[in-house]
């Protein structure tokens, strides 16, 4: 259905309007408004419900021209019907003069209704709206459980919004753990599987009230764990459609599952990064992955952070980079105790730690260079084959941090 707004101050007539609208089954009204926007609102308005044509009152003519003049300028592909309780002659005379088109008046007649829709969806399909949209979407997904994909995703995403001017959001598809919710001790009941279920409805009103807002970074969490939840595909295009038109960038955390949304985040994803740790069992099911990865075609977008790499690494960033089947971006420091102090205040990692510097640094290549960043040179290369490394020498030992 075409995507609408409705200014009209006059509600007995707004409200006439929106029923006959709903009834002709063509259009979804995202918002009603009973008063003239500021020229500074509208453009906003328009772009977060992705509106496609507004029905404007011409009651105030002098508040309907400067609207038509603010769309001239910053949304011209926008198709306007002007709305009247009566086709005044001067009003029709205005609104041409203006570039309106289509006129309804009350009491809204069906075939005059969808005579006007009729017309403005081909005008539509021949100039389709245009809003801009952000290509700087990354996607988080893990080897194993337990790899640290959340933490990463997380501080990387404050990293990016601590950035001048930086919108940024950051939304828990692992609706499997829900591990940011843990993470940031988030009290908002509301979450992504509520987001993808009003989909269609998401404006400026109720957007907020579904994410929280965290040191200037928006986040969606993934609600409390229901394994009857469910959400579609087609769910999770229209809520990326939203969020793409209001976000200078986006982070996804999926979990290591690959769902069939999942699936699809990592499709319009600018980058998609595994994050695995030296570890045997994680190395090894980030190879299964990528397997099935580059199967999906995504193998050009995808590279990998070794997570929790200690000072004397059991194996090298080239090594990895072999057995994984993709390149090693990024090396993160082992912090335990750093995570540690986050996760129980509920906070980041401290940004001035060595872990903290590191994710600011990677978060920094994601905006400065569309390249992958070089791995880390390594003094030694060892050539080995993958099942060489199953035995694990006696002294070493994991550590736990997510």
């Amino acid at each position: 259905m075409l995507r609408s707004i409705v200014i009209c101050p006059d509600r007995e007539l707004s409200t006439k309007l929106t029923r006959a609208l709903e009834a002709s089954g063509a259009v979804n009204v995202m918002r009603a408004a009973d008063k003239y926007p500021e020229p500074g609102e509208l453009p906003r308005s328009l772009r977060t419900v992705g509106a496609e044509i507004l029905f404007l009152s011409f009651e105030r003519i002098d508040k309907a021209l400067q609207i038509m003049q603010v769309l001239e300028k910053e949304a011209n592909h926008v198709q306007v019907v002007a709305v009247h309780r009566t086709l005044d002659p001067n009003v029709l005379r205005e609104g041409m003069r203006s570039g309106v088109r289509e006129f309804l008046a009350d009491p809204f007649e069906k075939k005059a209704v969808w005579e006007a829709l009729s017309h403005l969806k081909d005008l539509l399909q021949k100039n389709p709206v245009h809003y801009e949209t952000t290509n700087q979407i990354f996607t988080f997904v893990p080897s194993k459980a337990g790899a640290g994909t959340s933490t990463t995703a997380l501080n990387v995403s404050a990293a990016l919004a601590r950035r001048q001017g930086s919108k940024v959001l950051l939304s828990d598809f692992d609706l499997n753990s829900g591990m940011v919710r843990f993470l940031l001790q988030l009290n908002n009941p509301h979450s992504v599987p509520e987001a993808c279920e009003h989909c269609d409805e998401l404006d400026e009103n109720l957007w907020p009230q579904l994410v929280t807002k965290i040191k200037g970074l928006d986040v969606l969490h993934a609600g409390r764990i229901n394994p009857n939840v469910r959400i579609e595909a087609a769910q999770v295009r229209t809520l990326l459609s939203f969020v793409r038109r209001n976000y200078e960038m986006l982070v996804f955390d999926v979990s290591g599952n690959l769902e069939r949304y999942s699936m699809e985040l990592m499709q319009e994803s600018k980058r998609v990064f595994m994050v695995c740790t030296p570890e045997i069992p994680s190395l090894h099911q980030a190879r299964e992955k990528m397997a099935f990865l580059k199967e999906m075609e995504l193998e050009s977008r995808i590279s990998v952070i070794l997570n929790r790499n200690g000072k004397k690494p059991l194996f090298t960033n080239k090594q990895v980079a072999d057995i994984v089947g993709a390149p090693v971006v990024c090396s993160m420091p082992n912090d335990y105790q750093g995570v540690a102090r986050a996760l129980t205040n509920g906070t980041l990692v401290e940004p001035e730690s060595e872990l903290g510097r590191a994710y600011a640094g990677f978060a920094a290549s994601l905006v400065g260079d569309d390249q992958p960043v070089a791995a880390s040179p390594t003094k030694v290369e060892v050539k080995r084959k993958f099942m060489e490394f199953l035995a694990v020498p006696p002294n070493s030992r994991a550590t736990a941090q997510d």
